[in-house]
């Protein structure tokens, strides 16, 4: 819309407008023939883009009409180029100003005339026109007032609001009243605005899959809790209405939080708490903002909880490389330092025994192949081993095994079985299977202190090789069961807790897994599986 008039005065502007009329022909005994206007497609389209600005509008306008009785008003509504958009007022003005052009999808511009709606939007300020300041003749008798309204916080004008009425009925006021609607229009528009941005924060705030969000007045009580928050606390998400209104500090896991926030007016940020959830325990960081409103004053506070579990099993998955990093460090000094004299032991064992015959040689011998096993555990951790890989029979293994471990298991008054189902040839390196059967039977008889049996089956199935350790020993609880594999974690007092954790590395090397299964008081069953292929 050209906005030429901005500067003039309003008599400027009504003398330039008669002019112009003047200048194109208009008659002014003959109503004008108004060409410019919407199409039924067009009009609802436009209607629907305007359609919280009418709806204002009519909230306003209708209460404006219920208090005068006259029912000589109309009031129309255009959109920022002069298209009517909605003509309210008694039914039977309305059919009498349709002969005048006036009705919604019409356009009033300088072809309608000298009109207050396109000088409204020409001037972008209110502007009236009473009886003889209009152009043609049968406006001579009629009143019009229209102000301009503005969408949004948008600085150029959306559109006009007019009222028409008779000389009878004109009056000051009018305008008065035309431009409070307009302002109040506005301003119900700008909080609508603000209303509809913080309803759509809100909900992508509790429609979140991450968070648990939880909002209370400043009294504490719940007034928005999404289901995510809900099954966090273990609150039936099926009832959630009955616990708005309640108050937070009932919930003993987040209250005092909320207490401390509300009373302080300070927040709370990055407070990790813990919530055991059927014997699980998940850990969460815990937000606690105060919201205040424009005027500084407390409305509500937030809380917001974020599962952190998977991030603490992270933590403690890198604690454990830190030790198995420091145990890696000191494996090859011990090996060096301790491995050396086992040695010359050793050979001056074997040299003295052909001498004389010592009294418990074997034995001696036996626990010296016992210490060189545990300085081969260090040496496993502390620089990677050369692997060979060879065709191999588990079985055969396993009577290698059991021929330098009896000794060990016949002092300890542990009887072991062997039943070989099915042994087929497979992929392995024989000293690393050697290592996993060690630690295993090490392990059977530490929990057969008194003696017991250790069953050792050997079986195919689907397509592995099942090496089956059985024993009676005093078995293990579920969390120790969990733990079973972290360095340095054992039950054991003189235990270092790499053994497990060394078969473990090499089942992955060969690209079997282990299952355990364990029974306080009854006893633990071992199941090696490695691959045929």
């Amino acid at each position: 819309m050209e906005s030429s008039y901005i500067d003039l005065t309003d008599e400027e502007i009504i003398r330039e407008s008669k002019r112009k009329c003047r200048d194109r022909g208009m008659a002014p005994d003959q109503v004008p023939i108004l060409t410019d206007r919407f199409t039924q497609e067009q009009l609802v389209a436009r209607q629907k883009l305007y359609m919280d600005c009418i709806e204002v509008i009519h909230f306003f306008v209708e209460k404006f009409l219920a208090s005068v009785s006259d029912s000589s008003i109309i009031i129309s509504v255009t959109d920022y180029q002069g298209y009517i958009l909605e003509v309210m007022g008694s039914s039977s003005i309305i059919n009498e100003v349709k002969g005048l052009g006036i009705e919604p999808g019409v356009r009033f511009n300088d072809d309608a005339g000298t009109n207050s709606m396109d000088l409204c939007l020409r001037s972008q300020r209110p502007f009236q026109l009473i009886g003889p300041d209009h152009y043609h003749d049968f406006l001579q008798q009629l009143a019009c007032y229209s102000a301009p309204f503005y969408c949004q916080g948008e600085k150029t004008v959306a559109g006009t609001i007019s009222i028409m009425t008779d000389m009878e009925t004109a009056h000051p006021h009018l305008m008065l009243i035309l431009r409070t609607i307009a302002d109040s229009v506005e301003r119900e528009l700008m909080l609508r605005k603000q209303n509809s941005q913080l309803h759509i924060l809100n909900q992508m705030l509790l429609d979140t899959n991450y968070y648990g969000v939880m909002i209370t007045d400043v009294e504490g009580k719940i007034v928005q809790i999404n289901d995510i928050c809900m099954n966090i606390l273990s609150l039936n998400s099926e009832d959630k209405d009955a616990y708005l209104g309640s108050s937070v500090f009932a919930i003993h896991e987040v209250g005092c939080y909320f207490s401390h926030v509300i009373e302080h007016q300070t927040q709370c940020i990055g407070e990790e708490i813990l919530i055991t959830d059927n014997g699980n325990v998940r850990y969460y960081i815990l937000d606690v903002l105060p919201v205040y409103n424009h005027y500084g004053v407390l409305t509500r506070v937030a809380g917001s909880l974020r599962d952190i579990t998977e991030m603490k099993n992270t933590e403690e998955v890198l604690r454990n490389t830190e030790k198995l990093v420091f145990a890696g460090q000191i494996a090859v000094s011990i090996a060096h330092e301790v491995r050396n004299p086992l040695t010359t032991v050793k050979g001056m064992l074997q040299l003295s025994n052909q001498d004389a015959n010592l009294r418990h040689y074997k034995l001696i011998m036996s626990e010296i192949e016992r210490m060189n096993l545990i300085v081969g555990e260090f040496l496993i951790l502390g620089k990677p081993q050369a692997i060979h890989f060879k065709q191999e029979q588990c079985d055969t293994i396993l009577r290698e095994v059991l021929s330098v471990f009896g000794i060990q298991a016949a002092l300890n008054h542990v009887v072991i079985r062997t039943e070989c189902v099915q042994s087929p040839v497979i992929t392995c390196d024989r000293n690393q299977i050697k290592q996993i059967f060690l630690n295993i039977l090490k392990n059977s008889i530490e929990a057969l202190p008194f003696g017991g049996n250790i069953d050792i089956i050997l079986y195919e199935e689907r397509g592995y090789q099942v090496i089956s350790f059985v024993d009676n020993g005093s078995g293990m609880t579920e969390e120790v069961l969990q733990r079973i594999g972290e360095p340095f974690h054992t039950t054991k007092s003189e235990g270092n807790g790499l053994g497990m954790m060394i078969v473990q590395k090499i089942l992955n090397t060969h690209k079997g897994h282990m299952l355990i299964s364990s029974t306080v008081g009854e006893g633990t069953t071992v199941k090696i599986h490695l691959p045929l292929n």
